[in-house]
């Protein structure tokens, strides 16, 4: 089977994403490996997005559209959190805040539509996935009002905002690669020709399905620490007195 150049780009970018991403997770927070990895996780997620858009387009798969959008906009925005002082908004966030609403409503449609119709998913995507996914769209929108009102958010409220993001946008590329109908792992190995030379509980659906959920565990571990102990207190004004504005 051949690979198109984009999607060698995909693949990569998304690879190269879990494995940074999961670097990030691991480095303490603010030091140099955290943001490096930070880094290199944006941009390796953000080329992956945009590559799954561009071949869910050609491909004709509208869900992967909007998952490859939604992607680019949790990883876009987490960074943007990140890079702005403590009470900093821009006018081109409230059409930020139009891509997860409008995705949401569209997904909730098209759940509703399923259970209509008897069925119990859509493209091989379960409906209660479909639900599951709009429903965290709604609040990525709802917290965007919430600051855009608020004129910005400060304090632990900036780095709670930052780090589900990041650590959402990681399931997202997770449940891509691991749990993807083409079962990426296996099909690559296998292309290569490890498959045969590797352990069989590599390929375990149970192994894929805990690496996937891995990043929402991470995230509700995180943002407890980060919201409801005074952990990150004190690194969160520091963050705010040395970072720069950088997003005039």
């Amino acid at each position: 089977m051949s690979y198109s150049p984009i999607l060698v780009v995909h693949i990569f970018g998304g690879t190269l994403g879990l494995l940074s991403g999961t670097a990030a997770l691991c480095f303490r927070k603010g030091s140099p490996r955290h943001i490096l990895a930070g880094r290199i996780f944006v941009a390796s997620m953000l080329t992956m997005a945009v590559g799954a858009v561009y071949l869910a387009i050609v491909r004709h798969q509208p869900n992967n559209i909007g998952g490859g959008i939604l992607t680019f906009y949790l990883i876009g925005t987490a960074w943007l959190t990140a890079r702005r002082r403590d009470g900093k908004t821009r006018h081109y966030d409230w059409a930020l805040m139009l891509i997860p609403l409008t995705i949401g409503i569209l997904m909730w449609m098209g759940g509703i539509k399923v259970v209509r119709s008897g069925a119990s998913s859509s493209d091989g995507v379960p409906v209660g996935m479909q639900f599951f996914m709009g429903s965290i769209c709604l609040l990525a929108a709802t917290g965007d009002i919430r600051m855009l009102l608020r004129g910005g958010v400060a304090g632990t409220m900036r780095i709670a905002r930052h780090l589900w993001r990041m650590c959402f946008g990681l399931f997202i590329a997770a449940g891509s690669f691991f749990m993807g109908p083409s079962n990426r792992p296996l099909r690559l190995l296998s292309k290569v020709g490890l498959g045969q030379h590797l352990p069989r509980a590599l390929f375990s659906m149970t192994l894929y399905l805990v690496l996937t959920i891995l990043p929402l565990i991470l995230l509700i571990f995180w943002l407890v620490r980060v919201r409801f102990t005074s952990a990150f207190q004190k690194r969160s004004m520091q963050l705010a007195s040395a970072t720069p504005d950088l997003t005039h």
